[in-house]
């Protein structure tokens, strides 16, 4: 009994860790079907995205490895769906000429289009996302957000050290 405080602590903080993780499958239940009618997973999506931001900035191509750690998976994760895309015909997975065990991915000219169909409908599903909240309310939740983000940032290194969580764990807990 004299541990009830630092029980009702951790209770508290496991019910917002598990409110937050709850609320993450309920933002995946919401958009996976906008994905799906495009044919795509929104793990695909995320690889999708990300190669259109780097051609964007004039990088026409990525490695596994700068794709899962824009995506903050790891590269097994990022082969699987690059796999799937490759078989789709939108990603190209190339050997570079520096390094020739070393595979670069890139946008086909299907991929960009199907990235230029998603985008046009892609601002309006994130705003049916966050119309439950004020904009004062998402205001703070970005903040909020943005201040986990930068702890977790910091934590990741210790705990990987450590043996504990990685980027693949918190899904498992």
């Amino acid at each position: 009994m004299g541990n009830q405080p630092e029980n009702q602590a951790a209770s508290k903080t496991e019910n917002l860790f598990h409110s937050l993780l709850r609320t993450f499958g309920q933002v995946r239940h919401v958009m996976d079907p906008y994905f799906l009618r495009l044919g795509i997973s929104a793990s695909q999506w995320g690889v999708l995205r990300v190669l259109h931001r780097a051609e964007l900035q004039g990088r026409k191509m990525l490695g596994l490895t700068d794709l899962g750690q824009r995506l903050l998976i790891q590269p097994p994760s990022v082969t699987g769906i690059v796999d799937r895309l490759e078989r789709q015909g939108l990603v190209n997975r190339d050997l570079t000429q520096a390094d020739r065990r070393t595979r670069q991915v890139s946008l086909t000219p299907q991929g960009r289009s199907l990235v230029t169909k998603a985008l046009a409908g892609h601002a309006d599903q994130i705003e049916i996302l966050f119309a439950g909240l004020t904009k004062q309310e998402q205001q703070d939740m970005r903040r909020l957000l943005g201040k986990l983000q930068t702890h977790l940032a910091a934590l990741a290194p210790q705990q990987n050290k450590r043996g504990g969580m990685t980027s693949d764990s918190p899904a498992n807990a």
